[in-house]
């Protein structure tokens, strides 16, 4: 009897236990519900450009003319990926290369200022880097290739914003490579470099790849500095240094004054962008799985 009585004791959990398990069950249930809540929402307003227009014409005519009838995303979408790739291709290297430098070649003391100082970066608002790329970056520009915003300033604005991310998710994941790894490459007789680049950076790479989807993310979901730096011009760009305009932008500079099949085509707009971020996570989780794997 008593020993029964101490086995139900020590298999069933604590009671506290199971609220607190029910309690997150709940939270976590409240935030897929509220993901449903929105893209169901989205979709009913698009629901009449869906029906009206034609997905098909929706997703690849590429002009955008409101008052003429014609919606078309594949300018704004094709705007909105590039700038983002643009921004990744300049932030990633320089934000792991901060990382790198961060923990594993600069003094603990020097190290902890970097990263405060990159946390500060992060917390600047978009439209002080908008405004400073309008009144900096943009003439810079301007001076060999008019008008000046253009997809290139979108992309160095962007690239800026998402360079706190990449640096302090970067380093967050070398911080937790296991420490018997580097001492094995040092046992081996191994270059500090090579430990780095071949040891520490390979195990890290599933938090690096992390990293850079959240700031993929914060890219692509941009409005202010883009609607600022970019030129807000409906086309598909053929150079870096054309005007254009990202699906954002185009929600923010059109939604006040937007009506009928316009106000739904801009719902549309909020469902691609949904849409661009999923895929982009999804090709991050599987290249992930690849790494894990391999």
């Amino acid at each position: 009897m008593i020993s029964s009585k101490i086995s139900t004791l020590y298999l069933s959990p604590p009671r506290s236990d199971l609220w607190l398990a029910l309690a997150l069950r709940l939270l976590a249930a409240s935030g897929v519900a509220l993901l449903a809540i929105i893209v169901w929402c989205l979709l009913g307003e698009a629901w009449t450009v869906f029906s009206g227009v034609g997905v098909g014409h929706f997703l690849t005519d590429a002009t955008w003319h409101p008052t003429e009838g014609t919606f078309g995303l594949a300018p704004m979408a094709v705007a909105s990926i590039a700038s983002s790739i643009g921004a990744l291709l300049i932030a990633g290297p320089v934000g792991v290369g901060c990382a790198v430098f961060c923990k594993y070649y600069c003094s603990p003391v020097w190290s902890s200022a970097l990263r405060q100082l990159l946390a500060l970066f992060g917390g600047i608002p978009s439209v002080v880097f908008g405004f400073w790329g309008l009144v900096v970056l943009v003439p810079l520009i301007a001076e060999d290739n008019p008008p000046g915003a253009s997809l290139l300033a979108g992309s160095l604005v962007l690239a800026m914003m998402i360079l706190p991310t990449v640096a302090l998710t970067a380093h967050a994941a070398l911080a937790a490579v296991p420490s018997h790894f580097l001492v094995a490459g040092h046992a081996l007789g191994l270059r500090r470099g090579t430990i780095v680049l071949k040891v520490a950076l390979v195990a890290a790479r599933n938090g690096i790849l992390a990293g850079i989807v959240l700031s993929l993310g914060r890219a692509l979901g941009e409005t202010m500095a883009m609607l600022m730096v970019s030129g807000n011009i409906v086309q598909v760009p053929t150079s870096a240094f054309d005007s254009v305009r990202s699906l954002a932008a185009n929600i923010a500079l059109e939604m006040a004054y937007a009506t009928g099949t316009h106000r739904s085509a801009l719902y549309a707009c909020g469902i691609a962008l949904i849409l661009v971020v999923a895929l982009s996570t999804l090709v991050a989780h599987r290249l992930t799985t690849g790494c894990q794997r391999g």
